[in-house]
């Protein structure tokens, strides 16, 4: 009798889900951002606004992480998971900030496949997140993560020869610098997409 008095579960579900959009949405904006197409400065304030509503979304599931006596999966994965995901948030709008603070207004090539890269990695991890309250599609799930990796390894690759081809055709030291830095950044986001991959596989193993 006292267990059914007792919060169960609450709705970690549905902030996982609300917080996966956020970071989609942030993505798209870098994409757009990076195509150049509109006022770049609107891009990044919206990139900027969901990564506060991310961050509150992300407060609110530890929250509720304190006072649920029966939570879905086990409490260290909730928190790590939940804390991946607003990493990968927190990568987009680090994204962000770099092109501002080195003033790069124009992007190449690398750069836009790269943040489309990162928005398909983005948009999986968002899938995957939604299918964690039903372990019968695990196998969409672990499907779903190894796309995740192989998004994360091409992105990889695709920043190689951003930078290689930055320190042959580029001439001005500075800007290679300065674009090195944001490619690099560019990649860390999926690098944290990959990481919600490993929690997710993790808690499917465990659970089925």
């Amino acid at each position: 009798m006292f267990g059914r008095l007792m919060p169960r579960e609450g709705r970690f579900f549905e902030l996982f889900n609300a917080h996966a959009e956020q970071m989609v949405f942030a993505a798209k904006e870098l994409a757009l951002l990076m195509e150049g197409e509109g006022d770049p400065q609107a891009h990044i304030q919206a990139i900027d606004s969901r990564e506060v509503r991310a961050d509150g979304i992300n407060q609110e599931v530890l929250a509720l992480l304190h006072r649920t006596f029966i939570t879905p999966f086990d409490r260290d994965e909730i928190h790590q998971l939940i804390s991946a995901m607003d990493d990968i948030v927190d990568a987009i709008q680090d994204v962000a900030e770099s092109v501002t603070l080195y003033n790069v207004d124009t992007y190449s090539a690398d750069a836009r496949q790269m943040a489309n890269l990162t928005l398909s990695c983005c948009e999986r991890v968002k899938h995957v997140v939604s299918l964690l309250d039903d372990m019968k599609s695990a196998p969409d799930m672990m499907r779903t993560c190894r796309e995740i990796e192989q998004l994360e390894g091409d992105c990889d690759r695709v920043m190689r020869t951003a930078i290689s081809n930055l320190f042959r055709k580029e001439t001005d030291a500075m800007k290679v610098m300065r674009l090195s830095s944001v490619y690099q950044v560019l990649e860390k986001i999926t690098d944290c997409c990959k990481d919600v991959s490993k929690h997710v596989e993790s808690i499917v193993l465990e659970s089925v």
